[in-house]
């Protein structure tokens, strides 16, 4: 019996609105005002302009790689061809840390916008956590929440990618609406102080760029169930972080131009506020732009249960994981059982209360420019190791770029460690790290127990040459080194 493997359904737009949905979520609505007031209106601007140029330049990388080697797992393909199997482990088992903390923040995220569409629904207090009252009714929200966003991927990648087009369309029109009323109702004086908490706020800021910009690399991971040209693939993975870019730089902006420092400080939800207050002070607008920040919260869910899933998925496939995981649901197509193992870490996160937004947010972006970190380097490593495989989105300056990403994640990494202005917080978020990497070591050398390396090797090698192509040879046959 035939192997069942992903099918091909995804356009352009599909891909489009897969990336970009799932980079902008709910970070946008809840965060903003935090941004600002740790370094200032411009300074906020400055560090996702800095955190945009180290997002690019890594998913330059990543264009070149996904359109070389379209398998699904991307990041654990890469780093497999250029340094082995343990290396490929680690990188993948770090963006699989990010992919769960960003569709647990959304299983937080969602009760926590209720709280300004339906005031006082929290009841039943069930007990507190780091001063955090969690109540019945919050934490039921997200846990119903996490059970449908589950069942919305069990599905299918096309019934998933349909749904993620129209909450993009309506996050769209929310942020339109807000950069409109700024534009007429704003002033240039509320945008004061442009710069706070000199260097230390600019690097606070700047450290929680990359998991406002993780989405790109979703791309990757569907990228045996994209329907498009392999070139194709890189242009739409950069085009999606480029209008990340400019969107967030255009919130920041909106939102300093209408509320003062002071509104913000008051404000539990700022961009919502400065909505209804940039249309003279409409309620109803102001829910307007929380239905965008609902629909960011369904789209980025969406798309990390996409990306986390074929990534676990891969993973089981190479027998790093109990191979379990790595089965195709037999009439959807999807990697039933991954997304499954997903949704009980997300629906027991708002368990958690809402401090967990927080511990969630920086330990994901450690695993995250890890990963990418470990990605700049394989791409380095394959232009040396591969240089006439067959790249369809080729980067000019050889390995330029790749040092140059690889530089970036590094020193952002750099910002995560104990005695930065930016450190992870202890114990909380560094029993994240240690617990997830425990997990992977046990769950990495149970596997190669019982599956053994030769037979992951194997498998990487079989999959690889499915899809490689090398430029010397004039027909561009898959073959293999």
């Amino acid at each position: 019996m035939e192997e069942q493997k992903f099918l091909k359904t995804l356009g352009n737009r599909d891909v489009l609105a897969l990336a970009f949905g799932a980079m902008i979520g709910w970070g946008w609505v809840v965060t903003t005002g935090l941004w600002i007031t740790e370094a200032g209106s411009l300074g906020a601007i400055l560090a996702f302009i800095l955190g945009g140029i180290l997002v690019i330049f890594v998913g330059l990388t990543y264009a070149e790689l996904a359109s070389s080697l379209p398998l699904a797992g991307g990041e654990h393909v890469y780093s497999y061809k250029a340094m082995g199997r343990v290396p490929s482990f680690i990188t993948t088992w770090a963006i699989v840390l990010g992919y769960v903390s960003v569709v647990a923040f959304e299983a937080v995220a969602l009760p926590t916008v209720f709280e300004y569409l339906i005031p006082n629904y929290s009841k039943g207090y069930l007990y507190t956590i780091a001063g955090w009252d969690v109540t019945i009714t919050w934490a039921g929200v997200g846990i119903l929440g996490s059970i449908l966003i589950a069942w919305v991927n069990f599905r299918g990648i096309k019934f998933s990618t349909a749904i993620t087009f129209i909450f993009t369309l309506v996050i769209a029109i929310a942020g339109i609406l807000l950069i409109t009323g700024s534009s007429f109702s704003g002033s240039t004086a509320n945008m004061q102080p442009l710069f706070e908490n000199g260097m230390a706020g600019l690097l606070t800021v700047i450290i929680m760029t990359p998991f406002m910009f993780v989405g790109f690399d979703v791309i990757p991971q569907a990228a045996e169930e994209i329907n498009l040209p392999q070139r194709q693939i890189g242009k739409l993975l950069i085009f999606s972080v480029i209008l990340a870019v400019i969107w967030y730089i255009l919130v920041i902006f909106g939102v300093s131009r209408i509320l003062t420092p002071s509104e913000m400080a008051e404000s539990n939800l700022v961009t919502a506020d400065a909505m209804a207050k940039a249309f003279g002070g409409s309620q109803f607008m102001g829910n307007v732009l929380v239905l965008g920040g609902i629909g960011g919260i369904l789209t980025s869910w969406i798309g990390f249960y996409v990306g986390g899933s074929r990534a676990i998925y891969a993973l089981a496939k190479a027998g790093m994981l109990p191979k379990s995981l790595g089965e195709l649901h037999p009439k959807y197509n999807t990697p039933h059982k991954a997304i499954m193992l997903i949704a009980v870490l997300s629906t027991a996160a708002p368990l958690f209360g809402r401090p967990a937004l927080v511990w969630l947010v920086d330990a994901g972006g450690l695993g995250l420019v890890v990963s990418w970190f470990m990605v700049a380097v394989s791409f380095i490593i394959l232009r040396k190791k591969v240089p006439n495989m067959h790249r369809p989105f080729k980067l000019p300056g050889g390995t330029a770029i790749g040092w140059i990403a690889a530089c970036m994640a590094l020193g952002v990494s750099v910002l995560y460690m104990p005695g930065m202005p930016s450190a992870l917080i202890w114990p909380y978020e560094w029993i994240i790290v240690f617990a997830w990497a425990i997990l992977g070591f046990i769950f990495y050398k149970t596997s190669m127990s019982k599956y053994g390396a030769e037979n992951s090797d194997k498998h990487m090698d079989e999959e690889i040459d499915r899809v490689i192509q090398f430029d010397d040879q004039p027909e561009l046959k898959k073959k293999s080194l």
